[in-house]
């Protein structure tokens, strides 16, 4: 259970957050708002939790997949079908300062639940819900399906190769982060109607707003993007390169940070070609000048290159596995990774229902208690 004695500093300190959410992008975004200070009740199906629970795991409702996005919170199963249970939810709605769920259309108010009715009752409310293609629409979200049809999967891959999706359930994550942003607009913003205080992210709308550039290239040109492997549509040079002993990328992000890789790599015909000085004639050469890059960088090993280019200031690092990515983290086996806003780990990923004694009995004073 989370500490009384918590550090007060914390921004969301005494924001009660409902989080009826399952899988990925809803239950990151009330993570988020716990890791920021607020107290979150996470509301489970009894018996089998969270979809995600049951992911893969060393034992029975408990995977890695919840517990990297379910820490600080409190958890309490419920059967929105019972009286008894609909009840508790309706004075925990009550008491709540945000409702976040990711229900299909409908589901909710068929069981007395419904965000609009409940928004107009309760004056100060605010409640999000995040959709896989918006209010109304009752097709499922999920990540796959979003990237396939957000348009990410036909720009992510080999030139010549399938389209791929993204290694992460990217388009949950930047939804889940949409939805606490915009729950923290609602709680420092005007809030004078029900409208006011009503959100709807879908995955969809928030996998579109992700592609900027790309988006902005395809609408400036009219024309579709190609995928581009690990180089970059606009900027070169901007790719991955293969070292001695493995793979490198460069990202060159303006014309002088150009001049200083020419010199540290020795490429003097590249150098002293005028063209290459601004990236638009760099893009115009972009396989002479990759090619060139590349016959110098395969003769070294990475270790070297990132020396080299260190000292050059020159934007480059090694392609790591992600237990070496994750190796000068904080990240717990526990807890997860560390919050990326500020938040602070407050409490492990609960077992389920394992505060839903105390809930039944206090409502939101379960915070009270050590």
């Amino acid at each position: 259970m989370l500490r009384p004695d918590e550090k007060p500093s914390l921004p969301l300190a005494g924001v009660r957050v409902l989080d009826l959410t399952r899988v990925l992008a809803g239950p990151l975004c009330t993570m988020m708002l716990g890791d920021l200070g607020a107290d979150v009740i996470k509301v489970e199906r009894p018996g089998v939790g969270d979809d995600t629970r049951s992911w893969g795991g060393p034992t029975p409702l408990d995977s890695p997949y919840f517990r990297s996005i379910n820490r600080s919170k409190l958890s309490l199963a419920a059967d929105f079908d019972t009286p008894a249970d609909r009840e508790l939810l309706l004075k925990l709605i009550a008491g709540a300062d945000v409702v976040v769920d990711n229900f299909l259309p409908g589901v909710l108010a068929k069981r007395g639940l419904d965000p609009d009715a409940l928004l107009t009752k309760h004056e100060k409310l605010v409640w999000a819900t995040i959709t896989g293609f918006g209010a109304g629409n009752p097709r499922p979200g999920y990540d796959f399906v979003t990237q396939a049809e957000g348009g990410w999967m036909a720009i992510t891959g080999d030139p010549q190769g399938e389209p791929l999706k993204v290694g992460v359930a990217l388009a949950d994550i930047v939804a889940g982060k949409d939805a606490a942003i915009a729950i923290l607009a609602k709680l420092v913003g005007r809030r004078v109607t029900s409208a006011d205080r009503r959100i709807v992210i879908s995955l969809m709308d928030s996998a579109r707003a992700a592609l900027v550039n790309v988006a902005q290239n395809a609408i400036d040109s009219g024309r579709e993007p190609r995928r581009w492997g690990n180089a970059h549509p606009n900027i070169v040079p901007y790719q991955a390169f293969h070292a001695a002993d493995q793979p490198i990328v460069i990202a060159v992000g303006s014309d002088s940070q150009w001049v200083s890789l020419v010199r540290a790599l020795s490429l003097d015909d590249l150098a002293s070609d005028r063209s290459l000085d601004r990236n638009p004639g760099r893009l115009a050469a972009r396989e002479r000048v990759a090619s060139r890059i590349d016959q110098v960088v395969r003769t070294k090993p990475a270790a070297h290159w990132m020396d080299v280019l260190g000292k050059a200031g020159i934007p480059s690092g090694v392609v790591k596995t992600v237990l070496q990515a994750l190796a000068d983290s904080s990240a717990s086996p526990i807890m997860g990774m560390p919050s990326s806003v500020g938040g602070e780990w407050r409490s492990p990923p609960p077992a389920l229902d394992e505060h839903g004694a105390t809930i039944r009995a206090r409502g939101w004073g379960a915070f009270a208690e050590g």
